[in-house]
């Protein structure tokens, strides 16, 4: 783990030194931007380590003093700086784990109402004011983009893009069925009813890239066919060119000039490798939607908020609380901590189970 993490810091250094030099374009400074963040915590982390490390070495070196006092006090900061390691190679290997890479992104959250009707939509309704005042509360900015009203109150759809730090790595584990057992205020026999509502978490997509190497295309030149004039069919003019990759085939004669066509072939070819893959991107992302979704049954449950007993319970880590109205409220900080803590040590047994 130790070379590994002077691999890091060396990485570190490397992004340091790029992002302090002029003119860097803007697409190259964000990503080094990102890199940065997402390893920022190691390094600083491993920095510390290396000092209490330093440390315990001049307070083993003070233990061979002549001066009983100076022995002492050299043997109490010994024992001190002893706890601070363990403490400090337990949260290192907690931030060696390996990294979602989504977990910097802003997301897309999407809340549909599923199973119980119009308490449903009320209840997908009491979702999206929770989430976006948690977000108010971290220092997020949400946008809704889309939304579908029912008629009675609520929300049978919505869709809100929230940014800020580390979004995604914190909300990731919201997907799924929610479920909540109340009585509707058009429940005369004061029955307890069961809705469920789904929540979708989805990393936002990156600006697909494209990025065409010279070794990846076939060129080939010809006359040009069809009506233009005498010039047009006395030269090779016409550029044909495939991207071997993806298999985009793209021609064009319409300039005289060779050069011309090709520049033109050049652009049509990157604005149709550039569709395609964003075509490929989005297919991926509803596929994720669909995998995390479910279908909305209540039986299907990640959570369950049931108001007559003031409790929130999520069922995958068997965790309970009895503050229903401040979860609602968007207190969801200990309930998420709970879910990420969950997963590193999940993290952690898996880690260790390939060790042995």
């Amino acid at each position: 783990m130790f070379t590994k993490l002077d691999t890091v810091e060396r990485r570190f250094e490397d992004i340091e030194a790029a992002l302090s030099q002029d003119g860097l374009e803007s697409r190259e400074l964000t990503r080094l931007s990102k890199e940065r963040a997402m390893i920022e915590d190691i390094v600083e982390a491993w920095r510390a380590y290396k000092g209490l490390l330093k440390a315990r070495d001049d307070a083993k070196a003070m233990l061979n003093e002549s001066d009983a006092e100076l022995r002492s006090m050299a043997k109490e900061e010994l024992d001190e700086i002893t706890v601070k390691l363990e403490a400090a190679e337990r949260e290192l290997t907690v931030l060696m784990l390996p990294k979602d890479p989504n977990d910097q992104k802003n997301v897309m959250l999407e809340i549909r109402a599923g199973t119980g009707g119009e308490e449903a939509a009320l209840f997908a309704g009491d979702l999206l004011r929770m989430y976006t005042r948690y977000a108010s509360r971290v220092g997020w900015r949400t946008e809704l983009l889309s939304t579908t009203s029912a008629e009675r109150g609520g929300v049978k759809e919505a869709i809100v893009m929230v940014e800020g730090d580390k979004v995604y790595s914190r909300l990731k584990f919201e997907s799924g069925v929610h479920r909540v057992q109340r009585v509707p205020e058009t429940e005369a026999q004061g029955r307890v009813h069961t809705s469920a509502c789904t929540v979708a978490v989805l990393p936002e997509a990156d600006e697909v890239e494209v990025n065409i190497r010279t070794q990846d295309l076939d060129i080939t030149v010809c006359r040009s066919s069809g009506a233009g004039g005498q010039h047009v069919n006395t030269t090779d003019s016409a550029v044909r060119i495939v991207h071997i990759p993806t298999g985009v085939v793209v021609e064009c004669q319409d300039e005289r000039s060779q050069l011309k066509n090709k520049e033109r072939a050049l652009k049509i070819l990157k604005a149709r490798i550039l569709e395609k893959a964003q075509a490929e991107q989005h297919a991926e992302i509803s596929a994720t939607r669909k995998s995390l979704v479910g279908s909305g049954d209540r039986s299907e449950r990640i959570r369950t908020y049931n108001f007559p007993q003031g409790r929130m319970t999520d069922h995958r880590i068997n965790y309970t609380v009895y503050n229903l109205p401040e979860v609602i409220n968007g207190d969801l900080h200990e309930v998420l901590d709970k879910l990420g803590t969950f997963h590193q040590a999940e993290l952690l047994k898996e880690q260790l189970d390939k060790s042995h």
